[in-house]
Formats: C-alpha cells, structure tokens, sequence
C-alpha cells in the first residue's frame, strides 16, 4: 500500500474497517470503457464510507462511485479510488400507510421493487431496465415513459449524501434545497449518496398491448391522443422499413396473463440477430434486410399485428437491452418530435422529394453508404410540474411542457463498435440541437462542454456553486466532469485527470488517469 496511505491509516485508531481490494479491473455493462482502479471498495456500513471518504481526501485521491456501470460512457472509470455500494443496499423503514421508504443507497432497483413488493408497494414508474442502483439511477436522471411521470428523481423525499470532507449532509425540498437539487442529479461530483427515502405508492398490475403499424399513422397520431391513450405508453420506430410499434399499459385488476411465446422470441431470435449484426459489420448494406426480417419475425410482418399481457409493473415497464450497445439518447419539447422523426427517416433514407414522407431534412451530412442499426427508441415524460426546490439543476427535461426522448441505438455485436458510428451521431446529434435538445447525461453524446453549458446556462453555474460548495478540491471530479460540466479552471487538488486512455481495437477504451497532486506531495508525507 502506498507510504501515505499507511501513514494517515497509522493515525486512525477507530476500529472501523478499511478494506479494499486490488487488481481490480471495472468495465461498463456494454463493455465500451474499462479501467483499473488502484483500490476498490465495498463498504458495508456508513462509517466505513465515511472513513474512506476523510482518508482519500488527505491522501490526495480521487473517489468515484458504480454501481452496475450501466452508463456506457466513462463516467465511472477511474485509476484512483472506486466505491461500489452493493453491500450497502439494506431497507430501513417502510411506512405501510404513507408509502415512504427510507432505504441504503446502494440497493439496486430489481432488489427494491421485490422488497417493496412484499409490502403491497411499488415504483411509480420505471426506466427501461432495474439493475442500477437507486443512487446512480437518480444521478443521472434516469426516466420512463408517461406523460404522468417525470424524471425518476421525482419521487425523493430526501437524501443524504457524504461529502468530501467525510461528514453526512441531509437534504430535501424543505432542508438545504439547493443542496438537495444538486444531489439529485449529481453525475456523482457532489459526493456519496448514502440514504435515499423514497416515495411509493401501492403495488399495481399493468396489461399492455403492441401494435406494429407505419409510422406515417403513429405520426399522425401524435397530436391526437397518441400520448396520452394510457398512462405509459412508448414507441419503437423502425426507419428503413418505416414501421413503428406502440406499446401502452394502463393498471387493471385483471389476472396475470404472461406474454405470448413463439419458437423464434427466446435464445434463438437473440443469437440469429446478433449474428446478423455480426456480419453487417462487414456488409452494411444488409441492415435494411435485417431490420425487416428481425422486427417481422418478432412483431409480425402486417401492420395490424397486435400482442398483449398483463404483468406486475416491476416486469411490464422493463425491456431487453440484448446487446452490448452505444446510445444516444436527447430530450427535445414533445410536439417537435414528427419534425424530428421525418426529417431523420428523409435523411437515413434519402428519400426524393417526389416521396410523399419526405421533408427538407438540413443535416448537413451525407447519408450515402451509411446504415444503422435499429430501432429509435421515443419515450416522453413531464417534468414540468416539479416544485422549484425539487427540480434537479441539470435537469434535461423541458421546462415548461412535456418531453420527448429519442434514443438513437447501435449495437456493437460481439463487443465490436459499428463502422457507422461517429458519422450517424454526429448528423443526429446536429438534428436534436437545432430543435432545442439536451442530451441524457448517461449516454455516448459527443457534445461538447461548451454547447452543454448554452443549453443550461445559469442553471449549470448554480450547480458549479453547490459543487465546489460541498466538494472544494476535487476528491470527486475526474475527466469526464472536466470536460463536460466544470469548464476551464485550474486543476483542484484531488481532481484527477486523463492520463493517457488507449483504445483497445475496436473493443473497448482502456480508461487512464492521474492526479498530477500527488507529484508535489512532500516527500515527508510518503
């Protein structure tokens, strides 16, 4: 172990356990980025968090926390110090009649649903997937589908986040708000959040339909009551066969019913696909073939073709992410959301003007020779009502309306990333911001910190306030919060930075860093 981290150890004599584990090597779920962090923890109680928390500080480290490493950016890469809170996932309380649930912040959301489950509770609402943890979903402002939902931070009461001086802060709505809005929605640079207490609400059955249909009648359909025909509904659009299924669930009393099964929906459609995948990296002129023939054999290959459930909520609302995969995912106002989708389907499929789906697209990229994978996911959700000290600073949702999501999906089969890539999102990219877009902090954007912070403006700088309030030298901040959201400015003390990332083929990047700190620490102190 490091002389100075044995040093201040020495001078600890408090019985808590500082135990961490070496030669760890984290990745992210999709495999996109991997590091090897110098030590990796796994504390199990607050005490114990805390005291890593105080010795990094002194010891001129950086601490940065995972959990499931969902996000498939580097967020959660570093050489310094790693914190997971797996074993710290306990239910405190629950208060049957109210539905506040004050929970350890590591408790993982398939965990939490089960455990509120047994209680006759459940999540309001739920993302697309339930492996992350509480703590993470809410820092990067994880979201569902409804119109009467928002964004999943929503539904916390309060939090309490251990900052970088070791101390645990408690705050709410009601208690150090500004605090509070940073926290939850912290990209982790704020600090550990610790305890979450949580708003549930009785558990509830969902039956769902989807229906495959063209997406000129999903589009006509937008201001009609696409949105609001039940109270989740989400939609995936397929752009070369220009179809769109739309799945809606609304809560029922009715008996379970599972989905309908077919020989082709299990292991063998994923393997047939993927493989397919596979071999559209080298002929990606196939894609459109593929998209027809997969999306046929899984949803049928008539518009009409309908399939319905009915299923608990923890399983309705979740989805298969298959494959490792890049997504890049912006949140634009809702009723720009058929401009966004004609102009993106006249530019994939460089549609004539004699088309009679065609619209002046002003991408100014060529689409020739591209092909991309699919589908685009469209969610929505309405943030616009949240209390001003709830709403979270970096909130990507509009402010004043309901919200649109798109997520432009590639999948990298068998670990390798597409040969369309940068070029597809760079055109997409250039459509959400021209309709007032901001990307999902969590997903593979390739915006720049400039551009993100016109898009929040003093929003940004409120939560840069609250930041270096709680967390002045940096024991929190790597490269990826440089680069998107701390703008230029010296180095802080424990901030670390790149130090040399190299990209393995076309597999993964080997994330690097260093804190240049640690060159100047006197050589008494080690």
């Amino acid at each position: 172990m490091d002389p100075l981290i044995t040093s201040e150890l020495s001078k600890c004599d408090d019985g808590i356990p500082f135990s961490p584990k070496y030669h760890h090597v984290h990745s992210t779920w999709a495999k996109t980025f991997l590091s090897r962090p110098d030590l990796y923890f796994q504390p199990e109680t607050l005490e114990e968090i805390e005291k890593i928390v105080k010795l990094a500080h002194r010891c001129h480290r950086r601490i940065t926390t995972t959990g499931c490493g969902h996000s498939p950016s580097s967020l959660t890469c570093t050489s310094s110090w790693l914190v997971n809170l797996d074993r710290y996932n306990r239910i405190l309380s629950f208060d049957q009649e109210s539905g506040v649930v004050v929970m350890q912040a590591g408790i993982r959301l398939y965990q939490l649903c089960d455990e509120l489950a047994k209680h006759g509770l459940a999540m309001p609402n739920l993302g697309s997937i339930n492996q992350q943890s509480i703590a993470g979903a809410i820092s990067t402002g994880t979201h569902g589908s409804s119109l009467r939902h928002g964004i999943m931070s929503e539904n916390i009461l309060s939090l309490r986040i251990t900052t970088a001086d070791g101390v645990t802060r408690f705050c709410s709505p009601d208690e150090d708000s500004e605090l509070f809005r940073a926290a939850v929605l912290s990209l982790g640079a704020l600090g550990i959040i610790t305890e979450v207490t949580f708003q549930a609400v009785p558990e509830f059955t969902l039956k769902w339909q989807q229906v495959i249909d063209s997406d000129h009648k999903m589009i006509s359909a937008w201001d009609k009551g696409l949105w609001t025909r039940a109270e989740f509904v989400r939609v995936w659009w397929y752009p070369y066969t220009r179809r769109a299924v739309v799945w809606q669930a609304e809560k029922t009393s009715e008996a379970p019913a599972d989905p309908p099964k077919s020989y082709y929906g299990g292991e063998l459609g994923y393997f047939v696909y993927h493989n397919l995948l596979y071999v559209a990296q080298y002929i990606p002129r196939i894609l459109p073939w593929v998209e027809r023939f997969v999306f046929g054999m899984e949803f049928g290959f008539s518009n009409g073709c309908k399939s319905q459930a009915i299923q608990p909520s923890r399983k309705a609302l979740l989805m298969n992410c298959l494959y490792s995969q890049y997504v890049n995912e912006w949140a634009i106002p809702l009723h720009k959301g058929p401009e966004a989708l004609r102009r993106l389907s006249s530019w994939l499929n460089q549609l004539p003007p004699t088309d009679p789906d065609y619209v002046l697209h002003g991408i100014p990229f060529s689409a020739e020779g591209l092909w991309v994978h699919a589908p685009v996911e469209v969610r929505v959700s309405d943030n616009s009502s949240a209390s001003p000290n709830s709403r979270p600073y970096l909130d990507p949702t509009v402010e004043d309306g309901p919200t649109l999501y798109l997520n432009a999906t590639l999948y990298r089969p068998y670990f390798h990333d597409p040969p369309c890539y940068l070029r597809y999102y760079e055109a997409f990219e250039y459509l959400m911001r021209e309709l007032g877009g901001r990307p999902h902090w969590a997903k593979n954007y390739q915006s720049n910190g400039v551009e993100l912070e016109e898009m929040y403006g003093d929003r940004m700088q409120q939560w840069r306030k609250l930041r270096e309030r709680v967390d002045p030298d940096g024991v929190f901040v790597g490269p990826w919060h440089r680069r998107n959201v701390l703008g230029d400015g010296n180095t802080l003390l424990n901030e670390e930075i790149e130090g040399g990332s190299t990209k393995v083929s076309d597999k993964a990047v080997h994330f690097r860093g260093n804190i240049p700190t640690l060159d100047r620490v006197p050589k008494e102190e080690l």
